[in-house]
């Protein structure tokens, strides 16, 4: 659990006799012991803990949502699990592309088959799909077996509709259209003791043409740097070696603050926090990477070797269409001046093929933008239709098979390029963060080297969570196996 305020407060002691306080987080921990109290009352009865599943769709800010949602049940007394027929089962939702939606539809089902045999089971919803008026609309005619349903404004507020849910009947919905609020200092449950990720800032300003996530995660709100460097020393304290600073557009960072702090200013403090190791962030989006922030990376011995920078497309006219506001030869420009400072560094990013209006000559331009950059991985998308964005309503949608033939070709030349990039490292030896034994082989380890690459070694349990020197003995296609490297080896 991470040294935060559910360290210093004691359950026990909350009268939940009382009404419940007014101001967070100290409501949500009233609440939390108002939900331990049921499960206490639930062992009596049944003789063990009631079970908890919790599935995460989407991204690493989910992700990172799921583990508060995982401590809050801890907290009160959960037993976790991976079994999804399960006494209660929350699935935290991602809507960036319409299949990510059906996938949950799909599973609903699979629930609504063991709530039957089990009609006591608890079923909640949360997260981006969640804000969508369709989507609620979809689940009260279709799928009313749903027992909570809340969105991304108000995740802090789980143990308090954990604690409504636990006590009713019938459908609880509780979505916010935005919010200003951000509350932090509750339980979280991290997958990795000696990794995190912290949440610096919520929501995007930026509106492209394509994307739902202005719609349904609102507005940019910035943490006070205050609190997320409190929150970083404590998370050292607890074993932390690698922060992930988490945001839709992190380059954005301190623009809503009162007193506005750069992302590279917090970049700056982050380093310097005694007994952190590495520094991760996500996302950046091209058109706010500042060359003080290239300065920043380039000077730091703790910024991983490491940046996501998302293109989209490889052409001008596209990428107008999309709202990106920058130019294929200003996402050039931008690269040759990362690289120019920072050599060894490692980029990657995403693709959409087939964005409404896209012809055969923008693809190419797409294609060629991935040669001439030559990324080291990318991650390609066909362009999903969502409603409510502008892009939706273009006319010129482009046919499903035309936008196939075009993936195809895009996916392989991005694995060519990122083949020969991973490649270039082959009999170097790199510093790799171990974290956890290799899934299919227990007699080796799995760690990630700071340009992101995956290496495995020979190992055992005991080096999970240590920085390790290795030599990168084999390159296979996108990670390494390789060994740990001795004094006399040297580290790149």
């Amino acid at each position: 659990m991470e040294e935060n305020i559910s360290n210093k407060i004691d359950l026990n002691k909350i009268d939940i006799s009382t009404e419940p306080p007014a101001e967070e987080p100290a409501r949500q921990y009233y609440f939390m012991a108002k939900c331990r109290e049921w499960v206490r009352k639930f062992e009596q009865k049944s003789g063990r803990l009631p079970t908890a599943c919790v599935t995460t769709f989407g991204c690493q800010m989910n992700a990172r949502d799921s583990e508060k949602l995982e401590g809050i049940l801890e907290t009160v007394g959960y037993e976790r699990t991976d079994n999804e027929n399960a006494d209660f089962v929350i699935y935290n939702t991602c809507t960036v592309r319409d299949n990510a939606n059906q996938k949950v539809y799909g599973r609903l089902g699979e629930l609504n088959g063991y709530k039957r045999r089990n009609p006591k089971m608890k079923i909640a919803l949360c997260g981006c799909m969640m804000q969508e008026p369709s989507v609620i609309e979809k689940l009260r005619k279709s799928y009313s077996f749903v027992d909570l349903i809340f969105g991304t404004h108000n995740i802090y507020k789980f143990a308090e509709l954990l604690c409504a849910s636990q006590e009713a009947e019938g459908m609880i919905t509780d979505i916010w259209e935005n919010t200003d609020k951000i509350v932090e200092n509750l339980p979280a449950e991290r997958k990795f003791p000696f990794k995190s990720g912290i949440n610096i800032m919520f929501g995007c300003n930026n509106f492209c043409s394509y994307c739902i996530v202005p719609y349904v995660r609102g507005r940019e709100r910035s943490r006070e740097p205050e609190d997320i460097l409190r929150e970083i020393r404590g998370l050292v304290a607890d074993g932390v070696v690698e922060v992930m600073l988490l945001g839709q557009n992190v380059n954005s960072y301190g623009k809503t603050l009162d007193r506005p702090v750069s992302f590279a200013e917090l970049l700056r403090r982050v380093e310097q926090i005694e007994g952190l190791k590495r520094i991760r962030f996500m996302t950046s989006h091209p058109k706010d990477l500042s060359d003080e922030m290239i300065q920043v990376m380039k000077q730091s011995s703790k910024i991983c070797r490491h940046l996501h920078l998302p293109l989209q497309s490889g052409s001008t006219r596209i990428l107008e269409r999309m709202n990106r506001r920058y130019t294929r030869e200003q996402y050039l420009d931008l690269v040759q001046r990362i690289r120019r400072e920072i050599p060894d560094i490692a980029i990657t990013t995403d693709i959409i093929v087939g964005f409404p209006g896209e012809t055969a000559e923008d693809l190419e331009e797409t294609i060629d933008m991935v040669r001439t950059v030559k990324y080291d991985n990318a991650f390609t998308f066909i362009y999903s239709r969502r409603t409510g964005t502008p892009a939706a309503a273009m006319e010129d949608q482009v046919p499903a098979e035309e936008v196939k033939k075009g993936f195809d070709r895009l996916l392989k030349t991005v694995q060519d390029t990122a083949r020969s990039q991973v490649a270039r490292y082959q009999g170097t030896v790199m510093e790799a963060l171990i974290e956890e034994v290799n899934v299919n082989d227990s007699a080796m380890v799995t760690g990630r080297l700071s340009n992101n690459v995956v290496v495995h070694i020979p190992g055992d349990a005991s080096m999970i969570g240590k920085l390790i020197p290795v030599s990168l003995d084999e390159c296979h296609g996108f990670y390494y196996i390789g060994h740990q490297a001795g004094a006399s080896e040297g580290t790149a």
